[in-house]
């Protein structure tokens, strides 16, 4: 019996491939750990314990100091039309040297944060091959509960993801997939080790057509030979594949994942008083941060000259409460008042009146119109 004839045998001792992940009670319950079903996108949230999340003193406020309005100087918002203007190229430098300033009216904005660094707790069933590796399960001891699990805290208000395994929650069994074989059934020749030939559609010749010059013939198959099929390219002949879970081990080492994860939720707030200004500008520049208060709970603001901020401290902070407690533990908040620097500049060019805005530390231009713009032809 030759090669080609020997691709066609078939084992019915190899299954077909299982489901990818354990079908349901496949796996141990592990205390503390319960409603697992072993499926993908089985991640339950614990809730922390009430005593890992602070609760909110009644009636605390917090006061704030006075602050100083900045101004900008007539040669500081020249250079800083100057360099916009450079930025775009359809636009003349020429007016921005030699405009004349009416006015430069600073305006006060404040810029609220609120900063509240959370850290939840979810879980999953994962799985590695198993090979002989030490296995920390059930007889060690019981698996601390997911809030008990220990890890290392990284730097406040940064946000990480870190993935533990839980301990004394690992066990093997037999692959689910391949049912403890360690090779599976090729699904692309259902296990034959060759598939009918896509050229001749398993007949092993072609017809070539009859023309003026030639009769109509049938030829041999260029592609299999004459033979009518062709080795399976997916499994190479074989008719089974290497499992592509326990890679051929047969067994499986199951564990439960922790995912710890780390978020800095900030919510901002700038008073819209400036119909003439897009508020979105404020998003991509910096203020001068004259206040800024740091606690486990921060807590509303009174006594600020604008009562708009005093009034969306108490909105965002009991917001905040409210949505992050449920399901994550409040490690730390900061609220934080920012003066952005915000001027409209009034000129005249051509005897014509025109104005712009300078905002934020980095002195950033907005102008709705220019004066000259360059003409391609």
């Amino acid at each position: 019996m030759d090669k080609e004839e020997e691709l066609g045998s078939f084992d019915p001792n190899i299954p077909e491939e299982g489901p990818s992940a354990p079908p349901p009670g496949w796996l141990e319950d592990i205390h503390g750990y319960q409603g697992h079903k072993g499926g993908e996108g089985d991640n339950p949230l614990y809730p922390p314990p009430p005593a890992y999340n602070p609760q909110p003193e009644q009636d605390r406020n917090t006061l704030v100091p006075n602050v100083r309005v900045p101004t900008v100087s007539e040669d500081v918002a020249r250079e800083a039309l100057l360099k916009f203007v450079e930025s775009k190229w359809t636009y003349s430098s020429k007016p921005a040297r030699n405009l004349t300033f009416k006015e430069l009216k600073p305006i006060i904005v404040y810029r609220y944060r609120l900063e509240t660094y959370t850290e939840s707790r979810a879980s999953a069933w994962q799985y590695e091959s198993y090979s002989g590796q030490p296995v920390d399960g059930p007889q060690y001891g019981m698996s601390p509960p997911p809030w008990d699990v220990p890890v290392v805290l990284p730097p406040r208000y940064t946000d990480v993801v870190e993935r533990v395994r839980v301990p004394h929650s690992s066990f093997v069994k037999l692959c689910h997939k391949c049912n403890g074989c360690g090779r599976t059934r090729c699904v692309m020749c259902h296990g034959r080790g060759q598939k009918r030939c896509s050229h001749c559609y398993g007949r092993g010749y072609q017809r070539r057509n009859k023309t003026k010059h030639r009769a109509a013939r049938k030829m041999r198959c260029s592609s299999c030979s004459g033979k009518g099929h062709q080795r399976c390219m997916s499994c190479h002949g074989h008719g089974y594949k290497t499992c592509s879970a326990c890679h051929g081990s047969q067994n499986l080492m199951h564990y439960i994942e922790l995912t710890v994860t780390w978020k800095n939720n900030i919510s901002d707030f700038i008073p819209d008083r400036q119909p003439d200004f897009p508020d979105k500008k404020f998003e991509k520049v910096s203020g001068d941060p004259f206040f800024i208060d740091e606690s486990v709970l921060v807590y509303p603001i009174q006594g600020f000259p604008d009562q708009e901020i005093c009034d969306v401290t108490r909105r965002l902070i009991n917001e905040h409460i409210g949505r992050f407690s449920a399901n994550s533990r409040i490690m730390q908040q900061r609220q934080t008042i920012e003066l952005v620097p915000l001027t409209h500049a009034y000129y005249t060019y051509n005897g014509k009146d025109f104005s712009f805005f300078v905002y934020g530390v980095e002195n950033k231009v907005f102008t709705a119109k220019y004066p000259t713009a360059c003409t391609i032809l």
